[in-house]
């Protein structure tokens, strides 16, 4: 038991040193080449940015006054434009099972193909609830617009929030007390799709979905238009996490597909928690973390990094095994029915 504990003791340990030598450098990095690389994208914001700021005076004008309903306008009607445009894509394919030059991207590719209509009809009621009805806080609608640099310290800072307020509270929703009522609604997808993001039980979306995104737009005081920025990249990179396919130059899904899959593994956004906590090692050590990568060539990875022949099998055989034993059941039942109404 001792040395257990002294063993985990030292995994945790070595987990920190890791992230603090990874963030250390980031830091050097950054303090070396940051002013360098900010420049250049100061001066590419600087060209636009007059463009953008008279965008803005116009916008704030048209709703001055009525700060509620510009927030309303930029908070959700722009985020639900992005995240309603994403994903009907995505639904087409999803219940087409075309093109196949989509299909084949499929990471658990015996999985939606095509998705259940009845079971997408029934998640859409969900989704469309959470997202119209549970609305984020009101954040300033100022005149001005942020400078570059700070919108990027802070959408920094709002990924960072999000890993941290999203791992422990979706761990939280983990627990069996609380996994049973509320979260085990959203692990009905084990091959999820993109919609599914946010097909969750109220409670949870408000605590586990919305929080950890809205928390940093609240505690910064950002603009509007920041916050709306970050709705639309949280909303987009959230549905890229579930929607089942590895496509070419878009993150990679293959950590979040796995949590669906297995349910102990990969409860956070970037991964930092998991690996400090070592909830990513049973992920570590198969062919979904190989894939876990920027796919930069239009071969699937599924076929650039096969899963082995023999797993592959042992795959079939116990899904074939399953099949006959659930018919024996079956059989068995009707057996016995039949034996009742011959004795009767």
């Amino acid at each position: 038991m001792t040395r257990s504990r002294q063993d985990t003791r030292g995994g945790l340990w070595d987990s920190v040193k890791k992230a603090a030598f990874v963030i250390g450098s980031g830091i050097l990095f950054l303090a070396a080449f940051g002013n360098s690389l900010t420049w250049h994208l100061q001066k590419v914001w600087g060209a636009s940015g007059d463009f953008w700021q008279k965008l803005w005076t116009r916008l704030y004008t048209t709703f001055e006054g009525h700060d509620q309903a510009l927030f309303y306008f930029g908070a959700m009607l722009v985020p639900t434009v992005v995240f309603g445009g994403t994903n009907a894509l995505l639904m087409i394919v999803d219940v087409t099972a075309k093109p196949s030059f989509i299909t084949r991207y499929r990471i658990q590719q015996d999985k939606n193909n095509p998705v259940d209509p009845a079971k997408l009809r029934n998640a859409l009621k969900t989704v469309v609830f959470n997202h119209m009805f549970i609305s984020g806080p009101m954040v300033p609608c100022g005149p001005e617009l942020p400078t570059f640099h700070w919108a990027l310290i802070e959408l920094g800072a709002f990924a960072l929030l999000e890993e941290l307020f999203f791992y422990y509270s979706h761990r939280l929703f983990h627990q069996p007390s609380l996994y049973k009522t509320y979260h085990k609604q959203h692990h009905e997808w084990t091959a999820p799709i993109g919609i599914v993001c946010i097909y969750a039980h109220p409670l949870e979306h408000m605590l586990s979905n919305m929080l950890p995104v809205a928390l940093g737009p609240v505690l910064l005081g950002s603009h509007l238009s920041t916050t709306c920025l970050w709705y639309c990249l949280a909303l987009v990179s959230t549905t890229v996490s579930h929607c089942g396919y590895h496509l070419p130059f878009l993150p990679s899904p293959e950590f979040h597909d796995f949590h669906h899959l297995r349910f102990n593994q990969c409860f956070g956004v970037l991964g930092i928690l998991d690996r400090l906590h070592g909830t990513d090692s049973k992920f570590r050590g198969t062919k979904q973390y190989e894939r876990h990568t920027l796919l930069t060539s239009l071969t699937p990875l599924t076929e650039s990094i096969p899963t082995s022949p023999r797993k592959d099998s042992e795959r079939r055989v116990a899904a074939v095994s399953l099949k006959s034993l659930r018919g024996s059941q079956y059989s068995s039942v009707n057996y016995g029915v039949r034996s009742i109404h011959t004795a009767r």
